[in-house]
């Protein structure tokens, strides 16, 4: 028996990801460096189901049909690239290499073009959705050698999450060339970072300000997951905040508020400033994260003032909540999709933003029910510049952005840091102004580093150098942008 496609990386994604694929009657070669851990699953969860079990590098390559397709399901960085080296001289020309890991899509890129040479397709597949997602139906975002898209297609096709009024439509598609597909799973993340961080801060207000108990948080969230909110991450909130531990007590009030993270929402900030894309708000999810991790540092401090008071309406705070969370997610999407636009359009990938937000509808872990609009979005106008500039969200947010700016009132007054949300206010407002105070920041460029500056009374790309001093002469610095 051979596998139609094998599984290099044995733990719980890959372990889940080869169950979900024999599940829809595919075999599956399963492969990884310790093999204990095959050993360990052949003899449990694998002993009924159409696996074929390999014990070395050389073993799995031969237990898969060709030409053949090797999802490794490990680590990004240097382990993929070792992984790599060492499964080349066991490959022929046509065969498919996947990783399905969290890599950085330069190293895709790279890896793509180095492979092509050898005559192997290589792709780089994001999957979306956890544990669970990865046995029941992940979100999955191939892109790369496309070459290798119809001997995948069916298998990834299959084991998506499904999604549409019938549930009937994959979570995948192809997303496109070179590092296009792991760059789209970075930028998900990114958003996903956002949209932690916002509900977060909800929690604060809601916890902090007017003290709700961990069973009237976890109604609300309740409440709200069946409405605009509607959403994975906040169906779990609600979860989280009702779940005890052993002792009777709420899990989630013993939990040390330091937050971890693995990379990929710092690698969606350092892109948006290559793309020059104010990616504002989930660059403060990154850095509310490195704040929290400051412990120590935040406790003798917190010692040093006291936290202002004042009165509140539960009611109005929590229907104010819920449009602020609603309004600064539309802004945190809004700035993930134009991320993604510019970056397709500097590399040349053609991503379809419709068919992205159409494929996050199910199974990751920022999929929600807003998702599908922005897909009706993208779809009417492909080059959509903003999503807040679309007739329907231009109208939501309309209609939520006055609940963000009582919440910002009430945070402030109560002491409540709310980064996130404090972001995608001024971030809302400054892309909603036309005359920003941007003129006065360029004088002073001018005045004491002669970097000129546009008027608005000549044609724009004319510049300009004033002597503000009287003593600076007419030389002027070269104009160019980082």
């Amino acid at each position: 028996m051979l596998g139609d496609i094998g599984i290099y990386g044995f733990r719980v994604m890959g372990e889940n990801l080869a169950r979900n694929i024999e599940s829809k009657g595919y075999t599956v070669s399963i492969g990884n460096r310790s093999s204990s851990v095959i050993r360990d699953f052949m003899e449990g969860k694998g002993k009924e189901g159409n696996f074929v079990p390999s014990y070395s590098m050389e073993e799995f390559i031969s237990s898969l049909k060709k030409p053949r397709k090797i999802m490794l399901m490990i680590k990004a960085g240097s382990v993929v690239d070792a992984t790599i080296d060492s499964i080349l001289p066991l490959l022929e020309e046509g065969d498919t290499i996947i990783d399905g890991g969290n890599s950085n899509y330069e190293d895709t890129e790279r890896r793509v073009k180095a492979l092509e040479k050898k005559g192997i397709h290589f792709v780089g597949s994001g999957v979306s959705g956890g544990e669970l997602g990865a046995l029941y139906g992940p979100s999955i975002m191939p892109g790369g050698a496309k070459e290798a898209w119809d001997g995948i297609k069916d298998i990834f096709m299959d084991i998506s999450a499904k999604a549409g009024k019938n549930g009937d439509e994959p979570c995948t598609t192809w997303i496109g060339a070179g590092g296009s597909g792991h760059y789209v799973k970075t930028i998900h993340n990114g958003i996903e970072y956002g949209d932690m961080q916002l509900i977060s801060e909800t929690y604060a207000v809601m916890r902090d300000v007017l003290g709700l108990s961990n069973e009237e948080m976890a109604e609300v969230f309740t409440r709200w997951n069946k409405g605009v909110l509607e959403s994975y991450l906040v169906e779990i909130t609600a979860d989280i905040l009702g779940e005890k531990d052993e002792k009777g007590e709420y899990l989630v009030n013993s939990i040390l508020d330091k937050a971890m993270q693995k990379g990929t929402g710092k690698w969606t900030v350092i892109s948006a400033l290559e793309e020059g894309q104010p990616v504002s708000l989930i660059t403060e999810a990154v850095y509310a994260r490195i704040l929290s991790s400051m412990k120590d540092e935040r406790v003798e401090a917190a010692k040093l003032v006291k936290r202002p008071v004042s009165e509140v309406d539960k009611e109005e705070t929590i229907k104010n909540l819920e449009m602020a969370l609603y309004a600064s997610k539309m802004v945190s999407y809004a700035q993930g999709f134009s991320l993604l636009k510019a970056a397709s359009d500097r590399f040349e990938w053609g991503l379809n933003l419709g068919e992205i937000a159409s494929i996050w509808r199910g199974g990751c872990i920022i999929r929600s029910a807003f998702l599908d609009d922005i897909r009706k979005a993208y779809d009417k106008n492909p080059k959509l510049m903003n999503l807040m500039v679309d007739d329907f969200f231009q109208k939501e947010l309309e209609k939520a952005v006055s609940g963000l700016r009582e919440i910002m009132v009430t945070g402030v007054r109560n002491g409540i840091a709310m980064p996130a949300m404090s972001s995608a206010l001024a971030y809302y407002d400054g892309y909603h102004t036309e005359n920003l105070p941007a003129n006065l920041l360029q004088a002073q460029r001018d005045y004491f580093g002669a970097h000129m500056f546009e008027r608005i009374d000549t044609a724009r790309g004319e510049f300009f150098h004033h002597d503000w001093s009287g003593q600076g002469g007419n030389t002027a610095s070269t104009v160019y942008k980082v």
